[in-house]
């Protein structure tokens, strides 16, 4: 196991690592759930007297979303209600005069990580450690603190060079992820355990179902993988019509894995029977059965939507993946919604993430406090539920 911030000696300067990657629109960063989890942490170093620098990142070169992290920073001012300092340089004259700057109590963000070369592609974290990024940023703290579980399955310099050259440490939204989605792999269960896996990407969720059938009794599928595997049912679904591009490549590249796994699985998985579209701007419901494609189906039926639910409140754990329908437009909210108010009225165990997935939960009206565990992770929540190792945690642990 990793060391974490408890283990950590009071007025330290330290580099801390966090995920904030968030949705852009207009070049201008947006709010959302990952700003909150990690403004817990950083309230919580600062209050240790720990002068604070940050490095996250946001976008990918060559994507709109790839903007500077000065208007992050302002959203981190209002969530911690307090100034945050912003530098646009990560390790050049500009960041270490900053960083040579901070007294114990404040906090800096550096530029986006994704900006200097070395950070990107991923490689071992042996060649990371050695980049000129990490070699100079390093000396000029005391330790590292890798809070960004949600990156951890990226072996980016950030997340994984800087554990290998000086003290390492995990934070809280760390500490709480790991142990959460984890669980399914270490955890048993008495009663039924039930996998509500939605999204757009089949090779996602492929895995998923393998690797945690041995635990899982029952998946409920929505989305557009849950149209894909009513394609391999057989029904007249599961491609793309005008305007979508959805289905068809993945089809081409997954149809026979699709296929074993419906055979293969069938007694655990159940599947849409009616689905949602737009009919002139209002909702609009249609069975699968005998159904021909005209249109796009952005959520599952009510029916389907009050069977997952049920299967849901019967359940002794229930874990989340992906959403059931573009859970963004109301109209196409019920099948996401109606499980996730379904677990929130029992007491079962329960994980949700996958992505945005976790934001229902808040735009709803739901209260977070009645699930086991919300995720901000997408990528590494995948990995933990399959059991695969993360890079950012194993170097962490070999530093313990």
């Amino acid at each position: 196991m990793f060391k974490t911030i408890d283990d950590l000696e009071s007025g330290q300067r330290l580099l801390v690592r966090i995920d904030i990657n968030a949705p852009v629109e207009d070049g201008v960063p947006q709010d959302n759930r990952r700003f909150a989890r990690h403004a817990e942490t950083l309230r919580e170093l600062l209050a240790d007297d720990h002068a604070v620098a940050l490095l996250a990142h946001q976008g990918r070169p060559g994507r709109d979303t790839f903007v500077s992290l000065e208007g992050h920073a302002d959203i981190l001012a209002d969530h911690l209600d307090r100034d945050v300092d912003f530098v646009a340089d990560t390790y050049g004259e500009d960041a270490l005069a900053a960083i040579d700057d901070l007294e114990g109590g404040e906090l800096l963000v550096l530029e986006n990580a994704r900006m200097c070369d070395d950070e990107l592609p991923e490689e071992e974290p042996e060649v990371k450690a050695d980049t000129e990024f990490v070699e100079t940023l390093a000396p000029e703290f005391d330790a590292y603190v890798n809070d960004a579980y949600s990156a951890a399955h990226r072996s980016h310099a950030s997340l994984v060079g800087f554990p290998l050259v000086m003290d390492a440490y995990a934070g809280r939204v760390m500490e709480t992820e790991y142990t959460a989605n984890s669980s399914i792999q270490e955890r048993e269960f008495d009663g039924t355990v039930t996998m509500a896996l939605g999204g757009t990407k089949a090779e996602d969720l492929i895995p998923v179902i393998e690797q945690v059938d041995d635990t899982v009794d029952r998946f409920c599928l929505g989305g557009i993988v849950g149209e894909l595997f009513l394609r391999a049912d057989g029904h007249d679904v599961g491609y793309d019509v005008e305007g979508t591009d959805f289905f068809d490549e993945q089809w081409d590249e997954q149809q026979e894995t699709i296929e074993r796994i419906l055979s293969e699985y069938a007694d655990s998985l159940h599947l849409a029977s009616d689905l949602a579209y737009d009919d002139d701007g209002e909702r609009a419901e249609v069975d699968v059965e005998g159904l021909e494609k005209d249109t796009s189906y952005l959520d599952v039926g009510s029916d389907t939507a009050e069977k997952y639910a049920d299967l849901a409140r019967e359940s002794e754990a229930v874990f989340v993946k992906g959403a059931l329908g573009v859970f963004e437009d109301e109209r196409f909210a019920h099948g996401t919604v109606s499980v996730l108010e379904a677990i929130s009225e029992t007491d079962c165990f329960s994980v949700v993430g996958g992505g945005d997935t976790s934001r229902a939960i808040e735009m709803y009206g739901l209260d977070e406090d009645d699930f086991g565990h919300v995720s901000i992770a997408g990528g590494a929540y995948v990995r933990a539920l399959t059991g695969e190792s993360l890079v950012a945690i194993e170097v962490l642990e070999r530093t313990d």
